[in-house]
């Protein structure tokens, strides 16, 4: 009986020191950025950025548009060369405009990635400070399973790297 004690003792002792080693938090981080008053300002920035792009893609289109009426208001009097040439021009400037709205997006996505990345590198300063201060080992996003904080005492890569004799 006396033993059976001892052993649950010693059972509680090791499962409340393990608890004391880790502990885990959560930050939803997107809420956060929701709140922040920069946000405004990083999508009136991204606003304007998307009106220069529509700008751009405006003039395109209408400088398409006028050398389609010119080629087709010329059609009757243009000799099968010259139609050839401006039918390739006309092609070109058509794939440009393809070309052009397909990049816009992207550019719209690496220019919002560009704008937001201070909002998250303040979020993940703040989290990391507040992380330290409450002792937690790992903070969790809770909008991706992402760590927001993790304590680089409890990151086993080395001793992984070690044992698979990966050198560094």
């Amino acid at each position: 009986m006396k033993r059976t004690i001892t052993l649950c003792i010693a059972i509680l002792t090791l499962v409340l020191s393990t608890n004391a080693q880790t502990k885990l938090g959560t930050v939803n981080s997107d809420l956060i950025i929701s709140k922040m008053p920069q946000l405004k300002q990083v999508q009136e920035r991204l606003t304007k950025y998307g009106a220069k792009l529509d700008s751009i893609n405006s003039t395109k289109v209408a400088s398409y548009e006028t050398l389609v009426k010119s080629y087709k208001d010329d059609l009757p009097t243009m000799s099968e060369a010259a139609k050839k040439i401006r039918a390739n021009e006309i092609q070109l400037l058509e794939e440009e405009l393809n070309k052009f709205r397909n990049n816009g997006n992207q550019m719209m996505q690496l220019r919002q990635n560009e704008f937001m990345a201070p909002l998250y590198k303040k979020v993940e300063e703040v989290v990391a400070q507040i992380a330290k201060e409450k002792k937690y080992t790992q903070v969790l996003t809770t909008n991706g399973n992402q760590f927001a904080y993790i304590d680089l005492d409890h990151d086993i890569t080395d001793l992984v790297l070690a044992k698979l004799g990966i050198k560094e």
